[in-house]
Order: structure tokens, then C-alpha cells, then sequence
């Protein structure tokens, strides 16, 4: 099928760009608008039925099966009146609802009896938890653990979840479900909107529910990353048009070229590693047009062009970026220490093999398998295939690199890039099948009995895999459902965790000290107690998302040093001559030789890469009227009374 049948980009095509952007602004706010009231609306009535947990019955699949077909089939209605072109507003509408009731609803409903969001609070998600518990409590740019520092983790996505928390009157623990689903179900129908601006309608919204799907199914988890990698395939194709324009003048396209920049500025802000693999592949297809721009003009001038439109994107990113950057950067330019960091120090079994999604005999395989056949077959004709396949090579060589810098002591995480992978080779998929469809209902004289096998064939696909995505995450659901929350609770109505006494610590910590949780640090190995209430930390879950500014493996030898002290005059001592703001309160866990803590080194390149130890504090150490000493449950809580 030649590539005229996809309507061009009114960006790159219009003689009026900074209309054209803003009237892509406008929309993608009102598809934003109406994605947040779908997503509010579907998580407030989850909420008001006592649903059984996910973990020990079927109902809420049932139920989430249920409801994903609907919206699948309001999506369908929209694609039908989108190629009847009939009624475009309302197709509009309903193709923004459908897309964001299937958000909610594949995450919302097998989440729906429980206040937790995937994987809980445990592992990664505890630190995540930790930091938007931080960002509620205050708007200022602040490290999620360590007092008196500017975040180094991009705190984009945190932050405006911290203030709809706050707004909300919620407590940062509590927002983190809601936002996350939300989040994503506005930023699926933002890609939306974008898709609409670069391809006929009809083709946008199967695409954008593709993407959506997979990524749900692969990211969720990882809700802040997933809002960017839902984004990475049409604004890859946006890139492309910004830097491959052959004949035109240097700063043709200049809409896709703010696009390009917003986006990579707000990945910045958001997720570092994606935000390195996105400028990788947009400097890749610079490299591209140049070299394509050279070969057609006969001369290396018309090189210039693409790397001018470079270098504009690269600048209008850096600008956004540093709304998140300038306090660390600062910081760290004024001369405070900083060590490299342990945030690349991590391949496992999958980071030392190339992924190859479209060999699993399965629905995503197979999808992925066409992609790949149509990428292959429409690379040389078709600039959407550049693009996308511009974007799959960059995958490849980022992970290629990141195996090669394991000689050098660290990787580039290319792991992580395979939700990416299967996005691009998902939307990829998506053409391959319009396209090689339209090739057999022409081959078979436009039957429509072929026509109708074909679309069955497509929905029952979409049915299919979109019912199992909750199967998919069965691990994370699993686990948001065995954790304690905020409120001492388990989903599944279990005895909770040791975690259930976090409320009497925070009592005690702030009757004896008279102090708000912000103006308090607070040493303890439970950083789940760190995710709940807005304390400080004297030191971090682990070396890999700790600041670096913060020195982690100092303070680690430091709380080492103190509890091999012998009395309380030694160790008051210590802590007042600590190079950082020393704890005023401890959290231990009662041993059977004193107070002990368990922390964590980096042990890479072993895998697992971090290795945990143990600390103990002599109870001696304590046995003074500077201390006062509460046990609370399995726990022990020590305050400085001098602190007061």
C-alpha cells in the first residue's frame, strides 16, 4: 500500500506551524481534561464496592474483563465514525473516554481493593513511595531522603503528584494509586492526540490503544516511566519530521522541532534513562538526515540542516530540563562532594542478551513479528518505518553499549529499554496489519467476508491479549496486596507486617521530640517508615538511588563506626562532630545483642548487586538521660533529648 494513504502531518505540512501547535496544545489539554474525569470518576465508584481481594478471587477479573470490552468497543465506535468521517468532535470524545476508561480499568479494578498501588511499598516502589510522601509535604525541590540536598532523581513526575496530593488532602502514600493510574490514562490520550497530528485518525486511535495496552501490560509498575515511553513512538516519528526535510531550509518545522524539544525536556524531568535513549535515537536519525541530505544535495553544506535542528531541540530541551536540574546542578558546582554513584551498577540475566519480543509464541509476539516484517519491508518507503525503526536500531545499539560498559565497571541499564522495544515494535505492528490487510481485501477484489475475518481477527486479538494484562501482573497486584499501608492494613485482610506499628513510632517520635516529621532526621534500615511519613533520612535504602551528593558509602562506614562505640558520652560525641546533620531519632529492631540495623552495599557486578548487612548498637550506648529509649512492638525507637 503506498504511503500516501496516511494522511501527512498538518504540523509538517501547515503554512500557519504555531497554529497548528496550538490548536495541538488545546486539544491535548481537553483530551487531558476528559481522561482525568474518566480516570476520577472510574476510581471513585471502584472504591465504593467492597470488592474481594484480587489474590483470592476471580470476580475482579471477571468484572475488569467486563468493562475492558466496553471500552474497547466505544474505541471501535470511534475508528468506524472516524473513517465514515462523520461526526469527528464526537469520535473525538469517545475515542479520548474509551482510551482512558481502559487505563483505569485494567489497573483500577484488580487494584480496587486495595489503597496500594503495584508492587506495593516494597523494593523499588518504597523509595518511589518515599518521594512523593516528600513532594506532598512541601512544594520546594527537595532530596526524597536526605535533609539539606536538591533532588538528584527527576522529580517531574513526583512533584505534580505531591501537589494533587496535597490539594487532595491526601497523604502522599495514599495518592500514589490514583495518581499513577491517572497519570497514565491522561498521558495515553495526550499520545493520542499527538498520533491524530501525524497520521489519519482512524489508524491513530488503534495505535494508541496498542501502545497503551503493551505498555500497561510492561511498564505499569513503573508509572513515571511508563508516562514517557507511552509518548516515544509518535514523537519519534514527530522527530523525524523535524530533522528530515529534504529541500527545505534549516528551520523548517519548526513546531516539530518545539515538540521534539518539549518532550525530550519533559522526559529530563521525569526519567533520566529514557530521557538518554530518547536523544540517542533523535541524534541517530540527525545523523541519518544529514547523511540522507548530503547524498541527495551532492554537497556536505546540506548536512547543516538536520544538525542546526539538533542542536535547537537539544537547547530547547536543556531549558526544561533545568526547571528540574538548576538546584542539583548548583549544588553541586558550588563545590559540594560528589561521588559517581552506583545507579548504572545493575545486569541482570536479561541486561546480558539482546531482547527478541517477536520470537515468544504469543499475541505480543506475534504482534511484535509483524512489526518487525513491516519495519523491514517499508524502511526504504515509508518515513513513519524510518522513524519507528530508526527507534528499534537505537534500542539494539543502546543495548549493545550497555554490555560494553560492563568492561568499564558499570552499564547503560539496556535492560529497561525493552517496554520501549515492544512499543515501538506494538505500534509498528499496528501498520503492518492496516497495511498488509489492505493488500489482501484488494488481492481478494475487496470481498467483505475477507473484510469482516480481518477486523474479527483484529478485535478478538485486542480482547485477547487486553484481558490478560491483569495475568501479566499478577506478581506486582500480588504484592500490593500482601504489604502493609499507611493505615496498618493489608488488601487481602491478613494479618499486616511489622509495618502496622509505623503510626505509634510517629506518635512517639513527635510527643518526645515536639517536632514536625520535615524538621526531623531520622535514622532506620525501614525506609517503609520513610514512605509513610515525611521524615529525613540518615541514610538511604541503597547506594543505587541514593543522592550523590549524599556520599552513601561514607555514611555507611560512619553508622558502622558508631556502633562499635563503648558510651553514650563517645557516641553524643560522635554525632555532634558528624559532617552531616546527625539523626534525631533512631528506629531499630530489637536482636538478641542489641539494636540492630540492616544495611546495604553495592556488590556489583554480582547479581543479585546488593548485598545486606547488619549493624548493632550495644543498648549501652543509650543508658542515658540524653536518650530516651521506647520499644514499640518489634522495634525501638531512640530520641535525642538533648535534640529538643
Amino acid at each position: 500500500m503506498p504511503e500516501t494513504t496516511t494522511a501527512p502531518s498538518t504540523e509538517l505540512s501547515t503554512p500557519s506551524p504555531w497554529r497548528n501547535a496550538a490548536a495541538t496544545v488545546v486539544e491535548m489539554a481537553l483530551g487531558a481534561l476528559v481522561a482525568a474525569v474518566v480516570a476520577a470518576v472510574g476510581l471513585f465508584a471502584f472504591d465504593r464496592v467492597q470488592w474481594p481481594a484480587f489474590t483470592s478471587s476471580n470476580v475482579t477479573q471477571a468484572v475488569t474483563t467486563v468493562l475492558q470490552v466496553l471500552c474497547i468497543a466505544v474505541v471501535g465506535v470511534a475508528v468506524l465514525m472516524f473513517r465514515a468521517r462523520k461526526a469527528e468532535r464526537v469520535a473525538k470524545l469517545l475515542s479520548w473516554a474509551g482510551l482512558s476508561g481502559f487505563v483505569t480499568t485494567t489497573l483500577g479494578l484488580p487494584l480496587a481493593a486495595t489503597s496500594l498501588y503495584l508492587h506495593g511499598v516494597s523494593v523499588d516502589q518504597q523509595f518511589r513511595t518515599e518521594y512523593l510522601t516528600r513532594l506532598t509535604d512541601s512544594a520546594a525541590l527537595q532530596d526524597m531522603t536526605y535533609v539539606d540536598l536538591p533532588p538528584f532523581y527527576p522529580a517531574g513526575w513526583f512533584w505534580i503528584g505531591g501537589r494533587v496530593a496535597n490539594l487532595l488532602g491526601m497523604d502522599g502514600w495514599e495518592a500514589f494509586k490514583p495518581y499513577a493510574i491517572g497519570s497514565l490514562a491522561v498521558v495515553a490520550v495526550v499520545a493520542l492526540v499527538l498520533w491524530t497530528k501525524l497520521i489519519r485518525r482512524d489508524w491513530a486511535v488503534v495505535a494508541a490503544l496498542a501502545v497503551t495496552a503493551v505498555v500497561l501490560a510492561y511498564n505499569s509498575p513503573e508509572a513515571y516511566g511508563a508516562v514517557i515511553n507511552l509518548l516515544i513512538p509518535p514523537v519519534l516519528i514527530l522527530a523525524w519530521g523535524a530533522l528530515d526535510r529534504p529541500g527545505a531550509s534549516r528551520f523548517a518545522g519548526a513546531g516539530a522541532i518545539l515538540g521534539t524539544g518539549l518532550f525530550l525536556g519533559f522526559a529530563a524531568t521525569v526519567y533520566t534513562l529514557y530521557l538518554g535513549f530518547a536523544a540517542f535515537a533523535v541524534t541517530l536519525m540527525a545523523v541519518v538526515a544529514a547523511v540522507l541530505a548530503a547524498r541527495a544535495q551532492n554537497t556536505w553544506k546540506a548536512a547543516l540542516g538536520p544538525l542546526v535542528r539538533l542542536a535547537a531541540i537539544a537547547v530547547i530541551s536543556g531549558l526544561v530540563a533545568l526547571t528540574v536540574w538548576a538546584p542539583y546542578l548548583l549544588k553541586a558546582l558550588s563545590g559540594a562532594t560528589a561521588e559517581s554513584g552506583t545507579a548504572m551498577h545493575y545486569l541482570p540475566d536479561s541486561g546480558a542478551v539482546l531482547p527478541f519480543p517477536m520470537l515468544s509464541f504469543t499475541l505480543v509476539g506475534g504482534l511484535c513479528l509483524l512489526g518487525t516484517v513491516w519495519l523491514i519491508s517499508r524502511f526504504l518507503f515509508s518515513r513513519r518505518a524510518r522513524a519507528l525503526g530508526i527507534g528499534v536500531i537505537a534500542v539494539y545499539l543502546w543495548a549493545l553499549l550497555s554490555m560494553t560498559f560492563t568492561v568499564a565497571g558499570s552499564t547503560l541499564l539496556g535492560f529497561r529499554l525493552e517496554p520501549v522495544l515492544i512499543g515501538l515494535f506494538a505500534a509498528a505492528g499496528v501498520f503492518g496489519f492496516f497495511e498488509f490487510a489492505g493488500w489482501i481485501v484488494l488481492a481478494t477484489s475487496e470481498n467483505p467476508r475477507v473484510k469482516a475475518v480481518l477486523v474479527a481477527l483484529g478485535v478478538i486479538g485486542a480482547i485477547a491479549f487486553a484481558q490478560n494484562i491483569p495475568q501479566v501482573l499478577a506478581p506486582d497486584i500480588a504484592v500490593a496486596y500482601s504489604d502493609t499501608d499507611g493505615n496498618g492494613e493489608r488488601g487481602d485482610k491478613r494479618p499486616p507486617g511489622a509495618e502496622a506499628n509505623y503510626a505509634d513510632i510517629d506518635r512517639i517520635i513527635r510527643e518526645q521530640l515536639g517536632r514536625e516529621p520535615h524538621d526531623t532526621v531520622v535514622l532506620t534500615a525501614d525506609i517503609g517508615f520513610l514512605s509513610f511519613y515525611p521524615y529525613f533520612g540518615f541514610q538511604g535504602l541503597t547506594s543505587h538511588y541514593a543522592n550523590p551528593l549524599a556520599d552513601f558509602r561514607a555514611r555507611a562506614a560512619l553508622i558502622e563506626q558508631w556502633s562499635e562505640l563503648k558510651t553514650p558520652d563517645e557516641l553524643i560525641a560522635a554525632l555532634d562532630a558528624s559532617p552531616w546533620r546527625s539523626p534525631d531519632a533512631f528506629v531499630f529492631r530489637q536482636g538478641a545483642d542489641g539494636y540492630t540495623l540492616r544495611l546495604a552495599e553495592d556488590v556489583y557486578p554480582n547479581d543479585p548487586n546488593v548485598r545486606r548487612y547488619t549493624v548493632t548498637f550495644p543498648k549501652e550506648l543509650f543508658d542515658d538521660p540524653r536518650f530516651t529509649v521506647t520499644e514499640q512492638g518489634p522495634f525501638v525507637v531512640v530520641t535525642r533529648s538533648d535534640a529538643i
